[in-house]
């Protein structure tokens, strides 16, 4: 008796149409349909899918209640497809009618990436605009007293007679931190080679060891001293968090390196290599994104970079055209960011207040 009145009760959804997914690469179809009057008391919706090449419909998916839109991301581009939609409770199933017939196939272009496409063109217009400026003329850049040190530190190492220390990071090449740091490591190299002074770059990674050693190298040939390289100079140390710091410190201890880089991303590590370092008496330069070291780097460091300064910072040592004039145009383009956010923060607020 109770099944037969809730069969009377239940009532299936209605106006079930199907279409084909907009904006995707192909294979799906959207399902919509009219909640049923009986909602509030179904267990749910199940979709039931036929081909043009089928006799039958089979069940694809299951929705739960107040849920009015399936996506079947299991068709074949080019071939139609009906569907009905079943309303569901306990073992009572209430059938709807058959959808239109739909087929699905792939757009040339994603709709709700417009966005990102004018974001694109501006930001591409904005480098190219700085890196043709770049090369006419000398751009601005916010002096940054870390990176104004190098000079200093590179030159009492030569006064002292002693190395000079650099540590690329724990990470791997694909941080974006390790390769600012590399970056930072060859405008350093040039320096170390003018000034024919030992650089020691112990590594933790086999691929930036293999990395660091040509772009040392490449530093050498560039200002005419190939022969002055030490390929000993860029070694790998291990892989091991801890002992790669216990490494470190042992090299800071015996060799006492007039000044220390740290440059990159670091993890725990970073205050015990900073703390040995600055009980040697060494100069020390930190440059991290990573947010949660930055405090430890900053108090034992007598220079840290932070954040983006560690990107800036190839552009800022070696005023090359290209990196300044990317650098620019990322920041005028950064900048166009904030001022349409806080015009459309405006805007809705002035909106918000005209409603009420």
């Amino acid at each position: 008796m109770i099944l037969f009145l809730l069969h009377l009760l239940i009532e299936p959804p209605k106006n079930i149409k199907a279409i084909d997914n907009p904006n995707d690469g192909g294979n799906k179809i959207l399902i919509t349909w009219d909640l049923s009057p009986s909602d509030s008391i179904l267990d749910g919706y199940e979709i039931l899918r036929k081909s043009e090449k089928e006799d039958t419909f089979y069940k694809i998916g299951f929705v739960g209640p107040n849920r009015n839109q399936f996506i079947d991301d299991k068709t074949i581009d080019g071939i139609n497809y009906c569907y009905q939609v079943v309303s569901i409770k306990d073992t009572i199933k209430i059938f709807s009618n058959i959808s239109n017939w739909a087929t699905s196939y792939p757009q040339w272009f994603n709709k709700s990436k417009v966005m990102v496409l004018l974001s694109f063109f501006i930001f591409s217009f904005l480098i190219l605009y700085f890196i043709k400026k770049s090369k006419k003329i000398q751009l601005f850049i916010r002096k940054i007293p870390g990176l104004n040190a190098v000079e200093e530190a590179v030159g009492r190492a030569t006064e002292m007679g002693k190395p000079v220390l650099f540590v690329p990071g724990l990470s791997g090449m694909s941080d974006v931190a390790t390769i600012a740091a590399l970056n930072i490591l060859g405008e350093v190299a040039k320096k170390i080679a003018q000034y024919d002074i030992k650089l020691i770059v112990p590594n933790n990674d086999p691929i930036v060891f293999t990395v660091a050693r040509e772009v040392v190298k490449e530093a050498y040939t560039s200002v005419g001293r190939p022969d002055a390289f030490n390929p000993d100079s860029v070694f790998y140390l291990t892989d091991s968090q801890f002992a790669y710091a216990a490494g470190v410190d042992g090299i800071m201890v015996r060799e006492k390196p007039a000044t220390n880089f740290f440059c990159g991303y670091f993890f725990a590590e970073s205050l015990i290599l900073a703390e040995t370092g600055a009980q040697t008496g060494a100069i020390q330069i930190a440059a991290t994104d990573s947010i949660t070291q930055l405090p430890f780097f900053i108090v034992a460091c007598d220079y840290t970079l932070i954040g983006e300064e560690l990107y800036a910072a190839s552009a800022y040592l070696s005023k090359e055209p290209i990196l300044l004039g990317s650098l620019k145009g990322q920041d005028y383009g950064k900048l166009l960011i904030i001022i349409f956010l806080i015009t459309v923060s405006i805007f809705a607020l002035i909106f918000n207040l005209a409603i009420k």
